[in-house]
């Protein structure tokens, strides 16, 4: 069973303004934690404060190792929660779901920050349906792409396949494993608790979840997948 982490620690959210982002920036910080939420646009850095964070201003997309690493500097934890978000084009699935990941990664490593948690969808891996639009092949494809490269690194990573996001209060309750897990939906806000859980247990290295509503709490379901 892994050990809980009792020191604060540093943890650093790409897409800090995302609505995961945001609950676990509220959720880590209630624990004592301090929590820098990465952000694009500046006006966004003031919901960042209100959950209890500090906002720096960076663009994934425009940012390079070096600037990004100088960021990530005595961080505990990063947490990839970025997203290209609905409307965006197909071309901005691959330049922020993947290569922002990539980017975030190759920052980590860059500045000795070992621990990584990637929230990625519970579709990555599979084939789209028949019919899907480009834009969400690509979103797909470009989850996947980012996984494989994540896997890839000397990270101690863990990935976090969340089933359809919903917006309704959090249950607190989930199933969270590695396989079979049936497709269904989770809130927000137990995907958020999740990865608070993981962040700061330290649990999952270098596994690949899968998360939706369940049954077991997720402090319990969180130690059930080891260290």
């Amino acid at each position: 069973m892994p050990r809980s982490i009792q020191h604060s620690l540093r943890v650093v959210v790409a897409g800090g303004h995302g609505q995961i982002a945001l609950l676990l920036t509220r959720a880590l910080s209630v624990r004592g934690h301090d929590v820098v939420g990465l952000v694009r646009n500046p006006d966004h850095v003031a919901d960042v404060e209100a959950k209890g964070g500090t906002a720096v201003v960076i663009d994934l997309e425009h940012t390079d190792v070096d600037h990004l690493a100088a960021v990530l500097d005595g961080a505990d934890a990063v947490v990839f929660a970025a997203g290209a978000g609905p409307g965006s084009t197909a071309e901005r699935k691959y330049t922020v779901d993947r290569d922002g990941s990539i980017l975030l990664a190759q920052a980590a490593e860059k500045a000795g920050v070992r621990r990584f948690v990637q929230i990625s969808t519970a579709r990555a891996g599979s084939p789209a349906a028949q019919g899907s639009t480009p834009v969400w092949v690509a979103y797909l494809d470009a989850k996947e792409q980012a996984e494989a490269a994540l896997r890839d690194t000397g990270l101690d990573w863990t990935i976090l396949r969340a089933g359809a996001l919903t917006d309704g209060p959090g249950t607190g309750r989930v199933t969270l494993a590695g396989r079979h897990v049936p497709r269904g939906s989770v809130p927000r806000t137990d995907v958020a608790d999740v990865v608070a859980e993981l962040v700061v247990s330290g649990a999952a290295v270098r596994r690949t979840l899968e998360l939706t509503t369940g049954q077991v709490p997720i402090s319990t379901a969180v130690a059930a997948t080891g260290t």
